[in-house]
């Protein structure tokens, strides 16, 4: 049976496909602007035209992010990445941060559970970065934080479940308001807890050690959303996507 005539594919779909490929090979990791425009024809030997159009469909899939007047930035890591992103701008904080917390829990749990020296390497060395960072500004901390909580997760070995994990954390990250009441508080505890309890294989201590990063966290949220100006009385104003927990146990122990 004779095969079908497969037509050419256009150049700018594999234009998309080669930015793809560098955002989720980590070249241009989420958060970071990717270079201008002429750079990328230059790089790519394309024309201005067929670059343009390759930026605005990663920018429709979520991945790219144009930001007026300072260029385009890496928005989320894959396609995964953006539908969490997209899914979670339209719940609030509070069931993000549950959501997380179930996660890392199990992800810690399961990390104990395994015996790989290359892991226990990778958690001392992103604990001792989180750990410096705590006397560093705000930007630093926040990004040492979610690359020690990232590799707990790793730490479990499922790699589906640490491309879930990121969307959350990113999405997370985002929900969280500006200025002072964005601050997070330098001493949550747990942290050096948890990478102690993989190291030493008890499951149970690991879990245990999350929840105490989560409950902080958690209060932290709260304590923001109070204080968001337009915000209401009960925990979850505006501050935090306009949350409202609902008290239950595992939302009290939600993400961290």
């Amino acid at each position: 049976m004779p095969e079908p005539i497969v037509p050419p594919r256009k150049v700018s779909e594999l234009v998309v496909e080669r930015l793809t490929q560098r955002v989720e090979r980590g070249e241009w990791p989420v958060g970071t602007r990717i270079p201008p425009e002429p750079e990328l024809v230059a790089e790519l030997g394309v024309g201005r035209n067929t670059v343009r159009e390759a930026v605005r469909a990663l920018e429709h899939a979520g991945i790219l992010e144009p930001r007026r007047g300072d260029g385009t930035y890496v928005r989320a890591a894959d396609g995964l990445d953006a539908a969490l992103n997209r899914r979670a701008r339209t719940t609030d904080a509070f069931h993000v941060l549950e959501v997380r917390g179930i996660l890392e829990r199990g992800a810690a749990r399961a990390a104990a559970e395994r015996d790989d020296p290359g892991v226990l390497a990778r958690l001392d060395a992103a604990l001792a970065a989180q750990v410096a960072a705590r006397a560093g500004d705000e930007d630093a901390f926040q990004a040492a934080d979610v690359a020690f909580h990232a590799e707990v997760v790793r730490a479990a070995g499922n790699p589906l479940l640490a491309d879930l994990y990121d969307g959350l954390d990113h999405a997370l990250v985002r929900s969280f308001p500006s200025g002072e009441q964005r601050r997070h508080h330098r001493a949550v505890p747990g942290h050096e807890e948890v990478v102690a309890a993989i190291r030493a294989h008890d499951p149970a201590a690991a879990e245990a050690a999350v929840a105490a990063t989560i409950a902080t966290v958690r209060a932290h949220l709260v304590e923001a959303a109070r204080g968001a100006p337009d915000g209401p009385d009960v925990p979850g104003g505006s501050g935090a996507r306009g949350a409202r927990p609902t008290g239950g146990a595992d939302e009290s122990e939600a993400g961290a």
